[in-house]
């Protein structure tokens, strides 16, 4: 695979992790230690579609990809995630005098079920999105990704 091809896929994979912070912010505590509720967590979707689309300046059918690709990154994490905390299941690990390995193990199986599961759509949708943009939007993304910055940030 030629380089500029690994770092492009590379590079649209990071994006899609940006992404999918969308969908971990329905879940996770935040300073007042209440959840984000579903209406906060559509708003702030909707917010960072809006500004992606105005930072690549985005036409209508750019911008459903984009909300594709944000909707299947969102499954996947859920997917992910699964039904059970976290913590929870960490803490099961270590709750007898010995580590729970084979708990342990498929655990992590389970994680890389729904990761190689949902992992084909998310590739298909960035791809689809990334494919969809005009070289100068594709360079812009490029760009943001080699700042690892966010667009607008300041400092």
């Amino acid at each position: 695979m030629k380089r500029w091809i690994k770092r492009t896929f590379i590079g649209l994979i990071g994006a899609t992790v940006v992404l999918g912070s969308l969908g971990a912010c329905s879940t996770h505590r935040f300073g007042g230690g209440h959840e984000m509720s579903a209406e906060d967590s559509a708003k702030m979707r909707e917010r960072m579609l809006e500004r992606a689309g105005k930072e690549l300046n985005l036409d209508d059918a750019q911008k459903q990809r984009l909300a594709v690709l944000a909707d299947k990154m969102r499954d996947s994490r859920t997917a992910v995630m699964g039904a059970t905390n976290p913590r929870t299941e960490a803490q099961a690990l270590v709750a007898g005098t010995k580590f729970d390995r084979e708990r342990a193990q498929a655990l992590v199986d389970g994680k890389l079920g729904a990761v190689r599961g949902k992992s084909p759509e998310v590739i298909a949708a960035a791809a689809d999105f990334y494919d969809s943009l005009r070289p100068e939007q594709q360079q812009k993304v490029r760009d943001f990704m080699a700042k690892r910055r966010g667009w607008g940030h300041r400092g």
